[in-house]
């Protein structure tokens, strides 16, 4: 306790000193300009300095904006989408950035309150053993690679996010960036559909493949484009929201929708499926008569999506398809992992590189996992994979809670909690489902949902503390102002 209380003036101290010395600041900063431009005397210099004092301003008064710019370039990979944007390094600008900010308001101005949760602490637990796995891998270079270049980023942003959303002004910020960005990757999905731009397979459609993006491959792209599903389409169906809202979240949905068709994804299919399921199983009265209108309308999305005429899964392939056949394999080289390695697995991203050694079906290639589970489990071992699910579990259970409260009290909670609450319901659900076929355990998905519920949970959590007290005080006024009150002494009686 104490240690925090010299913290904490230090802390005080250093603000008052920067606030007295703020002159001497700029003096030296003008210095230091006129420094640089002497040495290096280039046109550009001036511009750039004079933009050093509005980047400074923007990054320590917009902590909220650039977390969620961080997240869209590097979930949504807008960078990689949009050719153009690729050379800015935009995602390594909007890093420092938040990492500048983020230090700022936590260690200096104290405006950002660093909290922990179950949900933070089932994560905090896996991203440890993943760490301590990277030393045990079997190919450590690459393990590292992968933690410097993503995971590290996932560790650092995930608590960043929960912490940096706070408000309701927040969440509805933070569900435009996800549907805005949805919908602009869903709408270079489908041009590039119409152009034949990076298909494989002939028919499955791509973006970025031409720069090794990760929406390079039709499974990955499906999954990065579900994630903004869910919420365009818990958006379109909450009441509360201005019609212009929902129509945009409407279009939006249509878009997004025709994108993971367009991929020919069984497991976007699926995804889907599970996304409206959650939504209308609330809202459908008759559960048989959505099951029947879920079977129905699958197969309509089954042959809408073409996948009977999918080269690797399509119904030219007699018995047990080869994409069916693969992921069997993957997952039984996935198991195998484990077993020989039940404490750390081979390691962060080294799925792909051992699979000649412990599949039994050698084809000449190696081949990915396709499945998160079993991509976990191969790649972190047996502890790993229960981690992994108990953080999963813990999020889908905090997902659920708060979803049930925020719909149940729709007077004490805005239709803005209410959307982002059952889009982050819908959401888990669907990771849950698609991920048994899509490779998404060390991708920002699942976390971005942990942060987003993590945030959400805490929020309606001390909401209802607050409306508990309301009611005691509002119980114990009553009471008071009920019961009846004493007779007046009566006068004739002495005291004794």
């Amino acid at each position: 306790m104490q240690l925090f209380e010299w913290l904490n003036e230090q802390r005080q101290l250093l603000l008052t000193r920067i606030r007295t010395h703020f002159v001497h600041a700029t003096a030296a900063f003008v210095a230091l300009s006129c420094m640089v431009w002497l040495v290096i005397p280039h046109p550009v210099i001036p511009v750039a300095i004079g933009l050093v004092p509005l980047a400074i301003l923007i990054t320590l008064s917009q902590p909220v904006l650039l977390g969620l710019l961080f997240i869209a370039f590097s979930f949504f990979r807008l960078h990689e989408a949009f050719a153009p944007l690729y050379n800015l390094k935009f995602p390594l600008l909007l890093s420092l950035g938040t990492l500048t900010t983020l230090a700022w308001h936590i260690g200096l101005s104290g405006k950002i309150k660093m909290w922990t949760s179950k949900e933070l602490n089932a994560f905090y637990i896996f991203f440890a053993l993943v760490f301590i796995g990277i030393p045990l891998s079997s190919n450590v270079g690459e393990a590292i690679a992968y933690f410097k270049n993503i995971y590290v980023k996932i560790g650092i942003m995930t608590p960043a996010l929960a912490w940096l959303l706070t408000g309701i002004h927040h969440y509805r910020n933070a569900m435009i960036m996800i549907t805005v960005s949805g919908t602009a990757v869903a709408i270079v999905t489908l041009f590039n559909k119409v152009n034949g731009i990076g298909m494989v397979e002939g028919t499955r459609v791509t973006v970025g493949r031409e720069l090794g993006s990760v929406l390079g491959d039709p499974n990955d792209l499906a999954l990065v484009l579900l994630f903004p599903f869910s919420f365009t389409i818990s958006i379109l169906m909450t009441p509360g929201l201005s019609k212009k809202t929902r129509f945009l979240a409407f279009l939006s949905a249509v878009a997004i929708f025709s994108a993971i068709i367009a991929t020919q994804s069984r497991g976007g299919l699926l995804g889907i499926m599970s996304a409206v399921g959650v939504l209308a199983w609330r809202r459908v009265k008759s559960k048989t008569l959505l099951f029947i209108g879920g079977g129905i309308t699958a197969a309509v999305l089954f042959v809408a999506a073409g996948i009977s005429g999918r080269k690797s899964g399509g119904a030219a392939e007699e018995g047990l398809d080869a994409s069916a056949a693969g992921r069997l394999y993957a997952w039984e080289a996935a198991f195998y992992m484990a077993v020989d390695n039940p404490l750390s697995g081979v390691g962060l991203n080294n799925f792909y590189f051992n699979y000649f050694e412990y599949s039994k079906h050698w084809d000449g290639l190696n081949h990915a996992v396709h499945s998160t589970w079993f991509g976990v489990l191969g790649e972190t071992g047996f502890i790993g994979l229960i981690a992994f699910m108990v953080m999963t579990i813990t999020v889908f259970v905090s997902a659920k809670r708060a979803t049930g409260i925020v719909m149940a009290n729709p007077v004490e909670y805005g239709p803005v909690i209410r959307a982002i609450s059952e889009g982050l319901y819908s959401g888990i659900v669907a990771f849950c489902v698609s991920g048994t076929f899509l490779t998404q355990g060390f991708t920002w998905p699942i976390y971005i949902l942990l942060a987003l519920t993590a945030s959400v949970f805490r929020y309606v959590s001390l909401r209802e503390a607050d409306l508990f007290e309301q009611r005691n005080r509002s119980a114990k006024q009553e009471a008071k102002d009920n019961s009846e009150p004493e007779p007046p002494p009566n006068p004739f009686i002495k005291k004794r």
